[in-house]
């Protein structure tokens, strides 16, 4: 089982990662060019200028209106994708697999970083509990998705702290990775691939059409 997950298990994952986000992504084109007002009304530079404002750190007004929310968004986001892209464990595992290898985080500041995401998207859980406005457009999928995302972050705490079986614990952390990866293109988390997309579409209209700022 060990083998399988760490080999056949992450080359679905990663198959079912990229050619469901480029199905999507040729899906919404297709959807796009049968909208009038969708491609004739692309601008380059106002896209790009949109992307890039609000990629920034309170970079928009809305983000400035709730500065802790966006603070502990912007460490959620970074913290997600960065400890398991630099994690030292996972650069072995590349290395073997594949012979490649790159510049790698120490094993506590990835354990510290996994710490946050999991502390804040515990956070962001209570947070469409607790806030009105939020809870509204909430639903349970929600909640299921936020799970996907955070289950691996939380059996790579308890792998690190050699909690219950190890190798029960990281075989479930490759699973539940793997089901993380593999949800992107199809669930909310694909606002990860989205984001460029419609952060562009959005400051075309702004930008271009209404010569209006969009942050």
């Amino acid at each position: 089982m060990y083998e399988f997950s760490r080999t056949t298990l992450v080359w679905i994952a990663f198959l079912v990662f990229i050619f469901g986000s480029v199905y999507r992504l040729v899906s919404m084109y297709r959807l796009a060019k049968k909208e009038k007002s969708v491609l004739p009304y692309f601008n380059f530079k106002a896209g790009i200028r949109s992307i890039i404002m609000w990629m920034i750190p309170f970079g928009s007004r809305n983000m400035r209106l709730k500065p802790v929310f966006t603070g502990l968004s912007f460490l959620f986001h970074f913290c997600l994708l960065a400890a398991p892209i630099f994690a030292l464990g996972h650069n072995i595992l590349i290395k073997e697999s594949w012979g490649i290898s790159w510049w790698t985080f120490a094993d506590g500041m990835t354990n510290t970083m996994t710490i946050i995401v999991v502390v804040i998207g515990f956070g962001f859980a209570l947070r469409r509990m607790a806030d009105p406005t939020v809870r509204f457009v909430s639903s349970f999928t929600d909640f299921i998705f936020l799970t996907v995302v955070l289950a691996p972050y939380i059996t790579g705490i308890l792998a690190f702290y050699n909690i219950f079986d190890y190798q029960t614990v990281i075989i479930l952390h490759m699973w539940t990775g793997a089901l993380w990866l593999a949800a992107i293109p199809f669930t909310r988390i694909s606002h990860m691939i989205f984001f460029p997309v419609t952060r562009a579409y959005m400051g075309s209209e702004s930008g271009y059409v209404r010569n209006a700022k969009d942050w």
